[in-house]
């Protein structure tokens, strides 16, 4: 396991496929998960159009005046934590990242219940009228990839020894669908005083799984234990896949078996890398529990010495929501009071 491994699943996307052929699908998922939490997805079916589409329209927006970008600005978008951040912007570990980005999410309209009662990171997308297209763009992307994640997640249901549904009938009926959209500038790799400058610094993913579209710029890399020994390796593009890894929510469920691993970006390739990480998490108040399963009998370690905050997931309680904020406000210091 000293490279991400590639899984075609699309056992798991055609409804003919038999279930030795989705449990052997789910099988190499289960081992992905034990080992280092990432692995490589081809066979999804995601139409390549939409993605390259996708693509084209947030490189054109990105290219635009900071003040054209400023008018989607996160702070106009109030609790529901949507729109454009500038560089150094994001904050990972308390230091900024050098990447801007778009926030997007499940688009509610002002009338939804969740909205009226002023729910947090729930309401309406800010899309920017220019490039035109793009907001259709994302809403269409973001439907292709919540089909996925039930796919995937059957998956990591049966690897798990669990009904197919589990994860869809206790904790993602309605699922918490965020997608980012990350522009990473080149620039120096060092600061001034001789630090790293990370495009984004080591860091866990807060939910169940995230399905990553990266460009072919590269930069990405995991965080790996093999015999004993901790590295970072690459996980570099690989065309028509996309990358998966879990977050923080499985390995406390999996009670540290499956891992929620550590990684960061640094950007070397000279130039602007675009990344488009969708996350399929919990409901919001779906409460976060270990799973009873046959497969969970030898529980794993608690990785908390090894964080970089030396926070410990399996130490939470509560729901999803819960864990989200407490996260976020550490992300975007200056609108922590709009969410918490």
């Amino acid at each position: 396991m000293d490279t991400v491994p590639v899984i075609d699943v699309r056992a798991l996307i055609d409804a003919t496929s038999s279930l030795a052929a989705r449990r052997e699908v789910a099988a190499r998922m289960g081992v992905a998960c034990r080992h280092n939490g990432f692995f490589y997805v081809t066979g999804h079916g995601v139409d390549v159009g939409l993605q390259a589409r996708l693509e084209s329209l947030a490189r054109e927006f990105f290219a635009r005046s900071e003040a054209e970008k400023q008018s989607v600005r996160m702070a106009l978008g109030g609790r529901a934590w949507r729109g454009f951040f500038p560089v150094g912007g994001e904050l990972t570990s308390g230091r900024p990242d050098r990447k801007e980005g778009l926030y997007f999410g499940t688009e509610l309209s002002p009338e939804d219940p969740r909205v009226l009662a002023g729910t947090p990171l729930h309401g309406p997308n800010l899309f920017p009228r220019e490039p035109a297209g793009l907001g259709g763009a994302v809403l269409e992307y973001m439907e292709a990839l919540t089909s996925l994640g039930h796919a995937l997640m059957s998956g990591l249901a049966l690897s798990l020894e669990l009904e197919e549904d589990f994860f869809a009938t206790r904790y993602m009926t309605d699922p918490t669908v965020l997608f980012r959209i990350f522009n990473y500038p080149p620039g120096p790799e060092v600061d001034g005083e001789g630090l790293p400058v990370w495009g984004v610094g080591e860091h866990t993913d807060y939910g169940v799984l995230t399905i990553l579209k990266q460009d072919d710029a590269g930069g990405l890399q995991v965080k790996s234990r093999q015999d004993g020994q901790v590295r970072w390796m690459d996980a570099p593009p690989v065309e028509g896949t996309f990358v998966c890894n879990i977050g923080d929510m499985l390995d406390r469920m999996t009670r540290g078996v499956y891992r929620s691993t550590p990684h960061r970006v640094l950007n070397r390739a000279g130039r602007d890398r675009l990344s488009l990480p969708f996350f399929f998490d919990p409901d919001w108040k779906a409460q976060i529990h270990a799973i009873d399963s046959p497969a969970l009998r030898d529980a794993g370690a608690d990785d908390q010495a090894e964080r970089w905050d030396r926070q410990s997931v399996h130490a939470f309680r509560g729901t999803y929501g819960d864990y989200l904020l407490g996260k976020v406000g550490k992300v975007f210091p200056d609108l922590r009071a709009e969410v918490l």
